[in-house]
């Protein structure tokens, strides 16, 4: 499994995404609340741009006229059928048994870590004494 940098953590602001490419791919990085999701930018119902879809939240209601927004900004809305995704899963909330937006691992890492490698600088002894900088070669 190879590894690809596609930004850094604070060029996606909670709530919003980033469409990027990597390996051929075109995927969705997405933050909310903190925490980041990589979906598939391929909707599994006809294949729209998922990822460019309204994030929104779940509706949820107990009878007529009666509706509630939850979960806000944790569902992905298909800009073709309006189908939803949630973004955490990638589970279909239209077909929840069978239709699924395909995933991929996301995590914010230290660039330091990022970079390390068998890479040794040579290095000097160096001391202070009386206010003259000594190097010891």
């Amino acid at each position: 499994m190879a590894r690809h940098v596609v930004a850094k953590a604070d060029e996606i602001a909670v709530g919003s995404r980033k469409i990027v490419q990597v390996g051929g791919r075109d995927i969705g990085v997405f933050n909310v609340g903190g925490q980041y999701y990589a979906l598939a930018n391929k909707c599994p119902h006809e294949g729209a741009a998922l990822c460019a879809g309204v994030v929104t939240g779940l509706v949820l209601s107990d009878g007529p006229n009666d509706y509630k927004l939850t979960r806000e900004g944790e569902f992905l809305r298909c800009p073709w059928h309006g189908w939803e995704f949630d973004i955490k899963t990638g589970q279909s909330w239209c077909d929840p048994n069978s239709m699924r937006v395909r995933q991929f691992n996301v995590k914010v890492e230290h660039g330091e870590d990022l970079v390390k490698g068998p890479y040794m600088a040579e290095t000097f002894q160096v001391a202070v004494e009386a206010d003259y900088v000594v190097l010891d070669i």
